[in-house]
């Protein structure tokens, strides 16, 4: 299932918007609606990886089923969880075990990310929030005037970067929240619920915004370095144009691989920002890559393996269209993503095989990419269930639905489909 969308909240944006909905037969999640196109059922598979669950914790209400970025932060051997009703808490890593928790009312919607004893937070309310990673105690808070569905980065050189809904970016002083540069990047009339991650680099920045742009900026001063539209929109009506580029960005070397919705997958040289290449493919969850290959959750949930050097594509797994799975996060051999419905999925690198699946949670939906270390898996799903996995070999036996499935197995169809190019 697709994304969330949102308009500019004037009188023109309401008005187009309406007449968009009442002449679309198929819109994907606007506003929370059902989606009409069912997600595809569950196959038996088989169970070609062992996933060993270590400990699993009820830790915090999570996101209260909606579409936000709270995801887990791994430092120090300790793990910061936060959710949407203000609640943040550090655990053990290795056992579940609560260091501390603290309730601080904040409606909390994207992040935390960790460094060195600073925790920072966004909310739907537009709120920058520092915390102590020692006790969770407030240090600092700055209004940005809108929601945060991204996660704030912490950068090494004691900067806060964030990125909001409406396409601004701005950079505070970590130890005192005090600010130092915006900028103000205007949004389409009609955009995707949700904004890109910043990529922190040496001394400058990379973030991908509403429209298919892709911007690097100075760190230091707040003044972009470069802009490259990945994909311009296309298409005749406002929904058909929505280009975003939400998927975060990642680095390999020099190269930037991106991709937006309704456009293309593609590789950017970070220093110039000129376009390596380019290739048709929608997707806003996300994006992994490694030496062998980037591997990409697209639009429809499909997950795609692609050549780093051009593109081309290697294999797709369709099994789990429709699923709303998460954007893929890469353990060994293995692909890991999770699903709508609790389930966390393991794909092979190689050719896109099903050969591993587990159920994190029985009446929530994972959304977050899971976070890998070493051989464990940290999954947390919607409810706040926070579960920790290792991976290990084991004998290829039929499965497995999960634990706890009520749904039938539907008859067994091919677990992965055959290499296809992406356009």
């Amino acid at each position: 299932m697709g994304p969330h969308f949102r308009a500019l909240s004037n009188s023109l944006g309401i008005i187009l918007l309406t007449m968009l909905l009442a002449g679309c037969d198929s819109i994907p999640w606007f506003g929370g609606e059902k989606d009409p196109t069912p997600p595809t059922e569950l196959t038996e598979i088989t169970q070609q990886v062992g996933l060993s669950e270590l400990w699993s914790e009820r830790a915090t209400r999570g996101t209260d089923g909606r579409r936000l970025y709270l995801v887990p932060a791994l430092a120090a051997g300790k793990l910061y969880l936060a959710d949407t009703r203000g609640r943040v808490m550090a655990m053990a890593a290795d056992s579940g075990r609560e260091i501390w928790q603290r309730d601080t009312k904040y409606p909390f919607s994207g992040g935390p990310d960790v460094a060195g004893n600073e925790l920072v937070l966004g909310t739907t309310q537009g709120d920058l929030i520092a915390l102590s990673t020692k006790d969770g105690s407030e240090l600092w808070r700055a209004n940005l005037g809108s929601e945060v569905l991204s996660v704030p980065r912490l950068t090494s050189d004691g900067k806060v970067i964030v990125h909001t809904l409406n396409d601004s970016i701005y950079a505070f002083e970590s130890r005192t929240g005090k600010e130092l540069w915006r900028i103000n990047y205007p949004a389409p009339v009609l955009t995707l619920r949700g904004s890109s991650t910043p990529l922190i680099m040496p001394n400058a920045t990379i973030v991908g915004l509403s429209g298919g742009k892709l911007v690097k900026i100075d760190t230091n001063e707040g003044i972009p370095l470069w802009e490259t539209i990945i994909t311009r929109p296309r298409g005749r009506s406002e929904l058909a144009r929505i280009s975003d580029l939400d998927a975060d960005p990642i680095l390999m070397g020099n190269t930037l691989y991106v991709g937006t919705y309704n456009g293309d997958l593609a590789a950017v040289d970070a220093t110039t920002g000129d376009v390596l290449w380019r290739r048709e493919l929608s997707a806003h969850a996300g994006l992994a890559a490694d030496a062998t290959g980037l591997y990409v959750t697209d639009s429809k949930d499909q997950v795609w393996s692609a050549d780093i050097t051009d593109g081309s594509g290697r294999w797709k797994q369709e099994s789990l269209r429709y699923r709303r799975v998460t954007a893929p996060a890469l353990i060994g051999n293995d692909i890991a993503v999770g699903d709508f419905d609790g389930y966390l999925h393991l794909l092979n690198k190689t050719d896109g095989r099903l050969v591993g699946r587990t159920r994190i949670a029985k009446k929530a939906g994972i959304t977050a990419r899971p976070l890998v270390q070493g051989n464990r898996i940290y999954v947390y799903a919607e409810d706040g269930t926070i579960s920790a996995l290792t991976l290990g070999a084991q004998a290829a036996a039929k499965s497995t639905l999960g634990f706890g499935s009520k749904q039938q197995p539907a008859p067994k169809s091919p677990q992965g489909t055959a290499t296809e190019s992406v356009r």
